[in-house]
């Protein structure tokens, strides 16, 4: 019996370290999403600005910044994802999916969404300034081109959504269909009275018969020869 509380109790600190991963990841890929939006919007409104601090304390360029919070979003995406996916695994109404397939699909909806970001960010500068596409992507790297990783992430974006659209499909992360009511087994199907509707007592009577009851009959006056006759 101690065995077996104890079981339970490590199995239940366990999911609960494992949500509060999944929950801190996510809040981590979205503030390294914001910080990626916030230094996209000065690259592409104020470029001159990208070599300045990007928080005065942090001697950290704002492409310096963004690149590496660009990073962070990736890798906590996939984590959380991932941890999501684990933890909805005995949802699946079909066989549940391994480790590999979790994590393709954790690497795929994480793809979807950053080389979405990614596309319409570039597509905004070949826009607002067009000679930028034929520059490196960033400082730190000398490739590939703003224009060569526009159309990757454009093609990351095909084959990211075609992989999360089949593994969805075929593992389909859903409860199965529920079963018959108890009720319905047996054959027996009792109609919900709606709020107008009566509620009918126990000496209610059968349809098209008068419902009143018996005791409420035995109390009414007899008939006399004079209420018949009129």
């Amino acid at each position: 019996m101690v065995t077996s509380q104890a079981t339970a109790q490590w199995a239940g600190g366990r999911r609960r370290g494992r949500l509060a991963a999944e929950a801190v990841t996510l809040g981590l890929a979205f503030a390294g999403l914001l910080c990626w939006a916030s230094t996209a919007l000065v690259g592409s409104f104020r470029d001159q600005d990208l070599p300045l601090r990007y928080w005065q304390p942090i001697p950290l360029r704002t492409d310096t910044s963004g690149f590496i919070a660009f990073l962070v979003a990736a890798v906590c995406l996939v984590t959380s994802g991932y941890l999501r996916l684990s933890r909805r695994r005995e949802e699946v109404s079909g066989p549940p999916p391994g480790p590999p397939a979790m994590l393709v699909l954790a690497v795929a909806e994480t793809v979807a969404v950053l080389a979405t970001g990614l596309f319409g960010y570039l597509s905004f500068n070949a826009l607002m300034h067009p000679a930028t596409l034929q520059l490196h992507i960033t400082h730190l790297l000398p490739w590939p081109a703003e224009g060569t990783v526009r159309v990757e992430a454009l093609l990351l974006c095909a084959c990211s959504i075609a992989a999360w659209r089949y593994l969805r499909a075929w593992y389909s992360w859903a409860p199965g269909p529920a079963g018959p009511a108890p009720d319905r087994e047996q054959g027996q199907d009792q109609a919900v009275p709606g709020p107008d509707q009566a509620v009918p007592g126990p000496d209610a009577g059968a349809p098209g018969r008068d419902s009143v009851s018996p005791g409420a009959r035995s109390l009414r006056p007899p008939r006399t020869i004079g209420d018949r006759e009129h």
